[in-house]
């Protein structure tokens, strides 16, 4: 099977109130898949629907094949998700966490020894074993929380915000774990609201093609593709004008002719030229910045 997950016509209302509006896309298999939105773009909602956290009031969603409405418990067999906030149990060792999540997936021993030691020590807390979680840093919490997600061995990874509160080595670390865990062939859905996070994860990195990035506003997809399919879509090159307390932004196919037109102004107060980013393209299908 080439598609992992699959998006034809979702909808979904919560008190009389569109919250996501006719959404349709594919995530492949193997692909890291970064959806970006601000707050109300129906982002988190979206992830709700595809982990079988509520169902849609519209649409279909299949996860590996299997329908989340019709077969939620054969489609929560194929994701592991890391939650923004803390979901591991501070009360209990970074092993006993582990155990418990491996027990309540009913996998046998000595198969769920192995794998606790096997994912412990890929997520650098084999050291750790025995300390009780609430000793550990926000990082390590982190790292836990992608081991336990991958324990069952599941088909996809869901990442939502996995970064926020982090300081800049400890995500770093992640994003690395991250790479790694999808040039190994793991399908990875991820929500942040970082632009150097998805730039970094979802562009082309070695031999790798690189994700895509769906950018969401008021329910509905605005934009989805590669970062550099967006960038040749807005343009690659770009001059800012300050007016006043506010940026006035014109895109151009490239940073050459930004250039060209910047050079042809007569009076370059308040002006420069630059190569256009992925926040650039964001506010201008949004209007805004992520908060």
């Amino acid at each position: 099977m080439s598609i992992a997950v699959s998006l034809d016509s979702v909808s979904k209302t919560y008190n009389q109130r569109l919250v996501v509006d006719n959404l349709s896309f594919e995530i492949k298999v193997g692909e890291i898949f970064g959806l970006l939105g601000p707050n109300g773009a129906g982002k988190s909602t979206t992830i709700r629907m595809l982990t079988t956290l509520t169902q849609p009031s519209a649409g279909r969603i299949e996860i590996f094949g299997y329908d989340v409405v019709r077969e939620p418990i054969l489609a929560k067999r194929q994701i592991g998700v890391v939650l923004q906030q803390v979901s591991v149990d501070g009360d209990l060792t970074v092993w006993e966490n582990m155990e418990f999540h491996g027990r309540l997936h009913h996998i046998p021993n000595p198969q769920r020894q192995q794998r606790i030691r096997q994912w412990l020590e890929y997520v650098e807390l084999s050291d750790r074993r025995n300390d009780l979680v609430k000793t550990l840093s926000g990082g390590m919490k982190r790292r836990l929380q992608i081991a336990r997600a991958l324990l069952h061995q599941p088909q996809i990874l869901f990442l939502d915000e996995p970064t926020v509160g982090l300081d800049p080595q400890t995500r770093r670390r992640l994003w690395e774990i991250i790479r790694d865990l999808n040039t190994q062939g793991m399908t990875i859905l991820l929500t942040t609201h970082y632009m150097d996070e998805v730039e970094y994860l979802c562009g082309n990195f070695g031999n790798q093609v690189g994700g895509r990035i769906g950018i969401m506003d008021n329910g509905q997809l605005r934009s989805l593709g590669t970062l550099q399919q967006l960038r040749s879509i807005y343009g690659e090159g770009l001059v800012m004008k300050q007016t006043g307390e506010r940026w006035e932004y014109k895109f151009f196919p490239t940073l050459a002719e930004a250039n060209q037109y910047l050079n042809e102004q007569p009076d370059k107060t308040g002006m420069m030229s630059r190569p256009a980013n992925l926040e650039d393209i964001f506010v201008e299908l949004t209007g805004r910045k992520l908060d």
